[in-house]
């Protein structure tokens, strides 16, 4: 699976991707995130990418023409069609069920950062783009909406956890819509809370059984929503 990240500000993308599973999946090259910066699409010495809204209205507008210049080489520079995904809080919200479509539908994103108060609305009439929504909240720019789309699509990637099955039953997930159940490990006491006798038991049924009514009843708890 392969990332092209567009974006004003690259420099915040190098710690996120040497770190942890991202970093192992990289290496192992089951994954390529390549992080490019809006501002070299620009044809003025002071690379500009922005400019005031026409109308009238606070804040600046990213400029259309570096935007989809920009969008156009990067996906000429593989022979994978990417889909292009902007994040924006306007987009479709960002789930689990989208999470596996895309995962199992495209081999590559290119993904639009924002900033300031957005993009020049002919870079969505002409790019067409798939705009997601991490949330109800409007965050200083699209980067870390990105590394979150970025973070749930990877762990999707045959072979990335290791296991598998690891993803099969989170939250949401393909094998669990609602929410996981408690996990326990090492020490089985600690300051009086015990882990449940049922997990010591070796019983794999008892076992099942007790976490799929786990899960149901943390459901039911925190997000009664997820049973309507």
């Amino acid at each position: 699976m392969r990332f092209d990240v567009l974006t004003l500000f690259p420099e915040m993308f190098s710690g996120y991707m040497s770190q942890s599973i991202l970093s192992k999946a990289i290496e192992r090259e089951q994954v390529s995130v390549h992080v490019h910066n809006i501002r070299d699409w620009t044809k003025d010495r002071h690379h500009k990418v922005d400019d005031r809204p026409f109308g009238g209205g606070p804040g600046m507008i990213l400029m259309v023409e570096p935007v989809v210049n920009c969008v156009r080489d990067v996906q000429a520079m593989s022979e994978e069609p990417g889909l292009v995904i902007l994040t924006t809080p306007q987009g479709k919200r960002l789930n689990q069920p989208l999470c596996e479509d895309l995962a199992s539908d495209h081999k590559r994103f290119i993904v639009l950062c924002g900033r300031y108060e957005g993009f020049d609305q002919r870079v969505i009439d002409i790019l067409q783009p798939m705009e997601i929504s991490i949330g109800d909240y409007v965050l200083n720019g699209g980067e870390v909406a990105s590394m979150v789309l970025v973070d749930s699509l990877v762990r999707l990637v045959p072979g990335v956890l290791g296991d598998d099955l690891s993803s099969w039953d989170d939250s949401f997930s393909r094998g669990n819509r609602i929410l996981e159940y408690p996990q326990y490990t090492r020490p089985r006491t600690f300051e009086g809370h015990d882990v449940p006798e049922v997990l010591l038991s070796g019983d794999h049924g008892a076992i099942e059984a007790w976490r799929k009514a786990k899960s149901l009843e943390n459901t039911k708890q925190k997000r009664s929503d997820l049973l309507e």
